[in-house]
């Protein structure tokens, strides 16, 4: 039986997109807030069972997990047969560690929470540092979606002449998996962050690739200040005002525009978080992992 799709708010244009390419039903989520703050939802759609699929980016997490998690636990009350997350961006993933006396672990505390209300997972390029992979903390299957293909595939229909520069030591296997996609050239800078938007950038002798396109590329864009930094080393570098690419659009409050105006050729991002500079489908690839783990949910279990 096909699944139903519904988004949570702020996430219809995902919810559409995936039910397409999963041949799925697209089922209304309704939020409601009261004047104290507190949350009604209501699911739209008779579940009984069949496996629903929620869809929500998890930028801005704090405002949209409390739905998410009503949602599902009343899906599973509804006779749901299953519910898989679909989270093209997955939040709480960068506090993989206690970097000062007290601080919560969040990323783990948030994989809790999610794998107690979720047969399963599927995001795009999270941001593991610290940890090997999702299994390390979620407890649920999960399905890790590349963007290099459709990043390679994108550059190499847009920019001529590329070479891919990576923001930092962080990026090299990623950026260098989509520079051998699309057959470029590319290299990493050197970061040091010192603050929120505090960061310096120290490039090295890009003379080699002057008459080339520089394509910045990196996987979540917040301040942009990396951004903005190493476009102004290549400028110095004299070489052209470079394309900036992000996975995850999680502009801050005039980040974006504050990219735009320091003199870059392009910003693009995939479109796991809805912005205007999407321009990047990533669904496609998404519906896979989706489709993976709904088969794995509703297959048959052996006898003990």
């Amino acid at each position: 039986m096909n699944p139903i799709v519904m988004a949570l708010p702020g996430s219809e244009a995902l919810a559409r997109a995936l039910a397409a390419e999963l041949g799925g039903e697209a089922g209304a989520l309704s939020c409601h807030q009261f004047p104290d703050h507190e949350t009604l939802v209501r699911l739209d759609a008779d579940v009984r069972g069949r496996c629903l699929v929620l869809a929500a980016s998890l930028d801005r997490a704090d405002d949209k997990t409390l739905p998410l998690l009503f949602a599902a636990d009343a899906a599973r009350d509804l006779g749901a047969a299953c519910v898989v997350l679909a989270a093209p961006y997955l939040g709480y993933m960068r506090q993989d560690a206690r970097f000062h006396p007290g601080e919560a672990i969040t990323s783990r505390t948030y994989a809790a929470l999610l794998s107690r209300s979720f047969d399963g997972l599927a995001t795009v390029d999270p941001h593991l540092h610290r940890y090997r992979s999702l299994d390390e903390i979620y407890t649920i299957p999960s399905r890790v979606v590349r963007s290099a293909p459709a990043i390679a595939q994108w550059i190499r229909d847009n920019v001529p002449d590329p070479v891919l520069v990576g923001p930092d030591s962080e990026s090299e296997q990623w950026v260098a998996e989509v520079a051998g996609r699309c057959g470029a050239p590319w290299t990493v800078l050197q970061k040091t962050r010192r603050g929120d938007r505090d960061v310096e950038v120290s490039l090295p002798d890009a003379t080699q690739w002057r008459q080339r396109t520089p394509v910045l590329v990196d996987d979540i864009v917040s301040s942009a200040r990396t951004m903005i930094e190493a476009a102004a080393g290549l400028r110095l570098c004299g070489m052209p005002p470079p394309v900036c690419i992000g996975v995850h659009a999680v502009f801050a409050a005039g980040a974006y525009e504050e990219l735009l105006a320091s003199g870059v050729a392009r910003v693009v991002t995939c479109d796991s978080v809805p912005h205007p500079s999407n321009g990047i489908p990533i669904v496609p690839a998404l519906a896979v992992g989706v489709r993976e783990l709904l088969a794995a949910a509703i297959a048959p279990r052996p006898l003990p």
